[in-house]
């Protein structure tokens, strides 16, 4: 038949010409397949060489020469650092943190700012300078800090440390902090009696502050038999009082008619005693401490060394306190004398009367003599107003200290 439809499949058919490949889709596959050779390779090159991308390109003159003198690299060093690593100003903590610091600008303007170690001197252990504390390790309390002592004519006297820590702060007692009604007691007169003197140290809770006369004897021994059960220190310095001499404070005491400079080589005598106190508290004094010529240049001296001073509250006519502020010494007034009659009951009535102060105005100091009656009124009466949500403190919590407030 002459149709196609009895013809054999396969014969007879048409031949197509051949298709020819197109010269610009072969330059296409040509550059995708360029472009993935390229972002894979730019992959591992970051990824073993991560620093090369965020370097400053380098400027072609150096290229060429290959090196520059120490002039040249100081000319082309802020073009360098401008585009990529550059040191950061001095931040006021970095002489202290022990860190290198970079900033790093990126080719997107972001700034990394990059903190590494710095190199250590020596392959000891590492300290951590956190500044001045406040107390003192209870293993060490014995044991004065030699940074806060100078050596003068009149023996070892207190001084303030080369990083600023004062000795009111190194042998405070240390304290919750909590913001409760606090209480200090001070006694005082230890030294003066030796049996009087180890009930005190023996019989008192370690809250109590006490008092070591200038005027005793083995002041130095009962200092640290003190402080190794936890006492605050405060050292007692004679004044003149109004009935002088009728009424003597003892030897080495500061006077209206002596001069400045004799009145602070006697104090110095007396601060050379001892080390480990926090301040000086007065006995008697009334005259000295309402004399203005007389008082500035102790106070001065008093504050200059970092110690506080407590105004026993006797005299009226006291012009510590105003001298105190006019001269940023750390201060405090006792409220109280809680033992001028000398019987238990009447102590306890006091010690009472105390508490109501510091439950009206948050704070109250007592300041009492080591006598038998009282050291004993005061133990008892510290533990049941301990259960009364009393919290007892050093006399160094509660003064007034310009240069913290």
């Amino acid at each position: 038949m002459g149709t196609d439809l009895n013809a054999p499949l396969g014969q007879n058919r048409k031949v197509r010409p051949a298709r020819r490949r197109d010269f610009r889709s072969l330059l296409g596959y040509s550059f995708v397949s360029l472009c993935a050779v390229t972002v894979v390779g730019l992959s591992a090159w970051s990824a073993l060489f991560p620093d090369d991308l965020t370097r400053a390109p380098e400027a072609p003159e150096l290229a060429a020469k290959g090196a520059v003198s120490a002039g040249e690299t100081s000319a082309t060093a802020g073009t360098t650092e401008a585009a990529g690593r550059r040191k950061s100003p001095l931040r006021p903590d970095a002489a202290l943190s022990g860190a290198h610091v970079e900033e790093m600008l990126t080719n997107d303007g972001a700034t990394v700012t990059q903190y590494t170690p710095r190199s250590r001197e020596s392959d000891g252990p590492a300290f951590i300078n956190v500044g001045p504390v406040r107390g003192q390790d209870p293993r060490m309390a014995a044991l004065p800090n030699d940074d806060l002592l100078e050596q003068g004519a009149h023996g070892r006297l207190p001084i303030v440390g080369p990083d600023g820590l004062k000795p009111m702060d190194q042998y405070a007692r240390p304290w919750s902090g909590a913001r409760g009604t606090r209480i200090a007691l001070v006694v005082g007169g230890l030294g003066l009696s030796q049996t009087g003197t180890q009930r005190a140290i023996q019989g008192l809770p370690p809250e109590v502050t006490l008092g070591l006369a200038a005027a005793g004897n083995s002041l130095q021994r009962w200092m640290q038999d003190a402080r190794r059960d936890g006492h605050e220190i405060l050292l007692q310095i004679p004044m003149e009082p109004f009935d002088y001499p009728d009424n003597d404070p003892g030897p080495r005491a500061l006077r209206v008619s002596l001069s400045a400079t004799k009145n602070l080589a006697e104090l110095h005598r007396s601060m050379g005693q001892i080390t480990n106190y926090t301040g000086i508290m007065n006995y008697l004094g009334g005259r000295f401490l309402a004399d203005a010529d007389a008082l500035e240049p102790v106070m001065r001296d008093i504050g200059k060394r970092g110690l506080l001073f407590l105004d026993d509250g006797t005299s009226a006519q006291s012009l510590s306190g105003t001298l105190a502020g006019a001269f940023d010494v750390p201060h405090g007034f006792a409220d109280l004398i809680v033992d001028s009659e000398l019987s238990r009951s009447a102590i306890l009535r006091k010690l009472d009367e105390l508490e109501r102060i510091a439950r009206r105005n948050g704070t109250a100091i007592g300041v009492a003599s080591a006598f038998e009656e009282s050291v004993a009124a005061i133990a008892e009466w510290m533990q049941e107003a301990g259960g009364r949500g009393i919290e007892f403190v050093g006399v160094s919590a509660l003064v007034n200290d310009p240069q913290q407030n």
